[in-house]
């Protein structure tokens, strides 16, 4: 194994690690020798990917835990330190985007959901673990934005919102943590999970992007594993785009 690439011995953390991009990059991680915290809504799902990742020879700490929900959070993060003592990666994958016909049929709760679980989990959770990374001595966040961040959408104005919300928090934390704590912006386009199953099918397979097509699940690993490895050592409050080249 490379060892840039060798996470032997790491703790990783990763929320909405139970399917889509998130289980791509967990597993991942897993492959390459992490430990994992895997965090998701549903407890069941939770058990059964740590159970897949168990079977590989590594520990996992399955964790049920609504990110939107601080007291969920507060609970994840001191299960996590309890069982491993440390968490050495943190992504922040967790989301959601729900469309809507117009800006008015946005309701006050769907509005609050979108922004808790897209900014305010993930500002908590850099804060909380981020804190004890640096005073730990170091360690890595990644948060998983979106292109619409950057590109809004007119039937998902709140998400667009949120999640260029989520795109400061690698320069703010930066600053906080005075370099110890490295984060880092990984701005998702297109991507065949499930949600995509719902698309139209000239969406499944066209995009307008440089490639021209959406992405498959795999091709977010390699950008995930570079930014949580020492090859990305000089790299912090940056976005990286994986979005095929979007126009």
């Amino acid at each position: 194994m490379d060892p840039l690439f060798d996470f032997s011995g790491k703790v990783v953390l990763i929320t909405g690690a139970t399917r889509g991009l998130g289980y791509r990059m967990a597993r991942a991680f897993a492959e390459r020798g992490a430990d994992l915290v895997v965090a998701s809504r549903r407890q069941e799902a939770c058990d059964t990917v740590a159970a897949e990742f168990v079977a590989m020879g590594r520990q996992a700490l399955p964790v049920a835990c609504h990110v939107a929900r601080w007291g969920d959070l507060d609970r994840l993060v001191e299960a996590a330190y309890t069982r491993f003592g440390r968490v050495d990666v943190l992504i922040n994958n967790a989301g959601m985007s729900p469309l809507t016909d117009t800006p008015a049929d946005v309701t006050e709760e769907l509005f609050d959901k979108i922004i808790g679980v897209n900014f305010k989990g993930p500002f908590r959770l850099c804060a909380l673990v981020g804190k004890r990374m640096a005073d730990a001595g170091g360690g890595c966040i990644i948060n998983i934005s979106s292109s619409a961040s950057l590109r809004p959408l007119a039937n998902a104005i709140p998400y667009s919102g949120a999640k260029a919300a989520l795109n400061t928090l690698a320069a703010g934390f930066g600053a906080e943590f005075g370099g110890k704590v490295r984060l880092n912006t990984l701005s998702a386009g297109p991507f065949l999970t499930d949600i995509s199953e719902s698309w139209p099918e000239e969406y499944r397979t066209r995009a307008a992007s440089v490639i021209g097509r959406p992405g498959n699940p795999e091709e977010i690993v390699t950008a995930a594993l570079f930014l949580a490895s020492p090859a990305s050592s000089f790299v912090a409050s940056a976005l990286l785009r994986v979005d095929g080249g979007l126009q």
